[in-house]
C-alpha cells in the first residue's frame, strides 16, 4: 500500500517519548531531578493535529514527571507511562476510542516499539531509530528523534489528507 494511502485514514497518532519526542537522553541534575529537552516545533505540530480534530497520545516505558508536565501543557490526554509491553497498551487505547489499527499511526525509535509499528496502519521510525525499527516501519523520517520528527510526521499525514494548508492559513495569510 502506498504511503499516502496509509495516511488517509489516520485519526490517532501515538508516539514513544524518549528518542522520539526527545533526543533520547536522560539528564539528572545534582539533586537527582530528571530533565528532558523537547523540540518546540513538535509541540506546535501536535497542537495543529489536535486543531484538525484528531487525538495524540504517548506510550512510554519509563515514568517521568517531566512527561506529565509536557503532555499537560500540550493538552495530551492519552498518556501511558511504565508501559513495558506497548502493544497491549496501544490495542487498549484503540479499543477505548473505537478505532481500527488502520486509523492509527505510531512513531518509535527502539525495540519495544516494533510490535506497535507493525500493528498500526502507519508505522513510523525516526531517522536515528535502531535498524530493526527502521526495517519494520512503513516510513522513516528525515529528522532524528527530538529534532522535529513528530512534526514532520504530522505534516506528512495532514498534507496527504489535504488538511495542512487550511490549518496553517492563520499563520501564512
Amino acid at each position: 500500500m502506498k504511503l499516502e494511502n496509509r495516511c488517509q485514514g489516520v485519526e490517532l497518532i501515538l508516539a514513544d517519548v524518549d528518542g522520539v519526542l526527545t533526543a533520547g537522553q536522560i539528564i539528572f541534575d545534582n539533586q537527582g531531578i530528571e530533565t528532558k529537552q523537547f523540540h518546540i516545533r513538535d509541540g506546535l505540530g501536535i497542537r495543529l493535529w489536535q486543531r484538525a480534530g484528531y487525538r495524540f497520545g504517548v506510550i512510554t516505558g519509563r515514568s517521568s514527571h517531566v512527561v506529565k508536565v509536557r503532555t499537560a501543557e500540550l493538552g495530551i490526554e492519552i498518556v501511558r507511562q511504565t508501559a513495558e509491553d506497548k502493544l497491549p497498551v496501544a490495542q487498549e487505547i484503540l479499543a477505548q476510542l473505537n478505532l481500527a489499527p488502520e486509523q492509527a499511526c505510531y512513531i518509535g525509535d527502539d525495540l519495544p516499539d516494533v510490535p506497535v509499528i507493525r500493528y498500526v496502519g502507519l508505522g513510523v521510525a525516526v531517522a536515528d531509530a535502531c535498524a530493526e525499527v527502521r526495517a519494520a516501519a512503513h516510513h522513516v523520517t528525515e529528522r532524528n528523534g527530538g529534532m522535529g520528527a513528530v512534526r514532520e510526521t504530522i505534516e506528512m499525514v495532514l498534507k496527504a489528507q489535504r488538511r495542512w494548508d487550511d490549518l496553517i492559513q492563520k499563520y501564512t495569510s
